[in-house]
């Protein structure tokens, strides 16, 4: 397959996504090692992790055998025909690791560059987000329903999210974040892609975020652009690759929040 077919694509975002619930769930809250990928610092990786990669590469090897992969736990495999699928087996393996349920499985498939299609998976809980050019769903057991940013457009009426207060570690970062939270209704914490998810059913309204690698924002950017919403980098521009992340429910409250980042921005 060297084109996008969203019909067939999402199908196997689907079957990828059942795989890797079957591979991690087992695992979930039964005090699995935890391996440290980081010197100096703390990076977990679990076997859940690999398997959940593992299993989600099976079904490409099956049925999208030269399409490209990009893997948060095995690199990258090449591809020739403009396709490739960004993965992040475990998001929130913090949250995994102390039994929190709100780690997803990331999924996205890039398109000449682009992506194009995002799901966003909790096993636990069962529910399961997608999001494509034009349109954003929810699934959970036999539930399907459209989902719908809220139309907050003043940073005052808006609820906020973002994955760790300390996460802004350069100053001039935690002092614009701070700029944003104080100027919000209500912030909560701790929720990884989770509250991408959550932005796009219409519960959270902003996430801000730094340092996010390319496989912790592709699947997400269809999700919340499918229902409605707004996602850049704290420029304003293409926040594709990571970085500096901003997602809002509407793009007035984007312009307000990208004010008050605008001195911290890259």
């Amino acid at each position: 397959m060297s084109t996008y077919n969203p019909t067939a694509d999402l199908e196997i975002a689907h079957a990828m996504a059942d795989a890797a619930r079957s591979a991690c769930l087992p695992h979930f809250r039964t005090g699995p090692a935890v391996e440290n990928k980081l010197s100096g610092g703390f990076d977990p990786v679990t076997v859940a992790d690999r398997a959940s990669e593992q299993a989600m590469r099976a079904v490409l090897a099956e049925r999208a055998p030269a399409d490209g992969i990009l893997g948060e736990e095995f690199g990258e495999t090449a591809g020739g025909n403009g396709r490739r699928w960004v993965l992040d087996p475990i998001d929130g393996t913090r949250a995994f690791i102390a039994g929190l349920p709100s780690w997803t499985m990331l999924i996205a498939l890039e398109y000449r560059a682009r992506p194009v299609i995002g799901l966003i998976d909790q096993p636990h809980i069962g529910e399961r987000f997608i999001g494509w050019p034009g349109g954003a769903e929810y699934r959970r057991g036999g539930q399907a329903r459209a989902l719908k940013t809220r139309p907050t457009r003043r940073l005052g009426d808006a609820i906020m999210s973002s994955t760790d207060a300390f996460l802004f570690e350069a100053a001039v970062e935690a002092e614009a974040f701070e700029r944003v939270r104080r100027s919000v209704r209500l912030c909560r914490f701790g929720f990884d892609a989770y509250a991408y998810a959550m932005l796009a059913a219409g519960g959270v309204d902003l996430v801000i975020e730094s340092g996010l690698q390319i496989y912790d924002v592709q699947a997400f950017i269809p999700v919340v652009e499918g229902a409605g919403g707004v996602v850049t980098n704290w420029s304003g521009g293409d926040a594709s690759e990571g970085g500096q992340v901003v997602a809002a429910a509407t793009p007035e409250l984007l312009d307000e929040a990208l004010r008050l980042l605008a001195p911290a921005a890259l």
